[in-house]
């Protein structure tokens, strides 16, 4: 069966949209879908059900605080959403207003950093460099916020800067949080272990190739933003050491499961590192991700059209609808799904 945009939509009542994250992360509650079976979990109980020799593999990306609030030339408010540096110094960025930040307009940042559109480029990025007394990270440190989501209505509180990390979370880059880790405590990583299951990393910088939306009807006509990752030789290693030896691998969120549908089952296991665009959707075939992790996605996104693709269509909608019936938190403060 052919799939069209308009097939994942349904209705997300907007008290259902978490506004704060849970009081302690393992607190989110744990939706567990195998085939058309529901069952209703908390987080913490994520431990007993990872069997001996099993592999999780977690995305240590960390959020950078990119956006950046300024003024234009004429006095008003803008903001300049960092997405990716690029290697002559500039950046490419997202900007609002879009319409007045043509190339060649300004936005400074106290008296002592403007950033300047040199280029005005497809998919709404713009090409931005920065003059003054301060280099990006300073600038970031200084007028920066956590990029919350735009669902998120409230301003970003002190606790938006722990919150919307993983606890593993070490290399910058992301514009957004791998949402699925946000679940994570240390403790729920060592009772993993403590079952003899084993924890591996992967990075993958997520831009807005994760969420922009799709605006076609033909889902052959949506192209992804490339997004950077690296896979490293002890992952590699370790994938396929639990493949051979019949474990299963569970990928701790949609990034990670394009990592690994990207790099996909090689038997010479190696580094990689690149840039994916892959598009995950009814019918594609998993061929590296046994069980996967995720958050409850927005309508239309490709995060909830890969979910389709992991689950199946009939029953991770489904569990959608369970979802709002049951009342669980959506987005990305809300709680989680664990699809076998």
């Amino acid at each position: 069966m052919q799939y069209h945009l308009s097939d994942f939509d349904y209705e997300c009542p907007s008290h259902l949209i978490a506004q704060h994250p849970a009081s302690a992360r393992d607190d989110s509650r744990l939706m567990v879908v195998h085939g058309a079976d529901i069952e209703h979990r908390t987080f913490r109980d994520l431990a007993g059900l990872i069997r001996k020799g099993d592999l999780l593999v977690i995305n240590t990306s960390r959020v950078i605080p990119a956006r950046l609030v300024g003024v234009r030339e004429n006095g008003r408010a803008a903001e300049v959403l960092l997405v990716r540096a690029e290697p002559d110094g500039t950046w490419l960025a997202m900007v609002h207003p879009g319409g007045k930040l043509k190339k060649g307009r300004t936005v400074s940042f106290g008296a002592d950093a403007r950033v300047t559109v040199e280029d005005v480029l497809g998919g709404g990025l713009r090409r931005v460099s920065l003059s003054g007394t301060v280099d990006w990270r300073e600038l970031m440190d200084s007028f920066g916020n956590v990029p919350l989501p735009p669902y998120i209505t409230r301003a970003p509180e002190t606790d938006d800067d722990e919150r919307y990390q993983t606890v593993y979370a070490r290399e910058d880059g992301s514009i957004a949080a791998p949402t699925a880790g946000l679940h994570f405590t240390l403790e729920t990583l060592s009772g993993i272990r403590t079952v003899g299951a084993a924890v591996a990393e992967i990075v993958l910088h997520v831009g807005p190739g994760t969420f922009k939306p799709v605006q076609t009807e033909n889902l052959h006509d949506h192209r992804m933003h490339s997004e950077w990752f690296s896979l490293p030789l002890a992952t590699a290693v370790a994938l396929e050491r639990t493949r051979k030896a019949g474990g299963r691998v569970w990928a701790v969120g949609t990034t990670v499961a394009r990592v690994l549908e990207t790099v996909g089952c090689e038997t010479d296991p190696t580094e990689r590192s690149g840039w994916t665009d892959l598009f995950i959707r009814p019918a594609y075939q998993f061929r590296a991700v046994d069980c996967l992790i995720t958050n409850f996605h927005l309508p239309g996104s490709t995060l909830l059209m890969l979910a389709c693709a992991f689950g199946g269509y009939e029953n991770v909608m489904h569990a959608y609808r369970e979802a709002v019936s049951a009342n669980y938190r959506f987005y990305s403060y809300g709680d989680a799904m664990l699809i076998l």
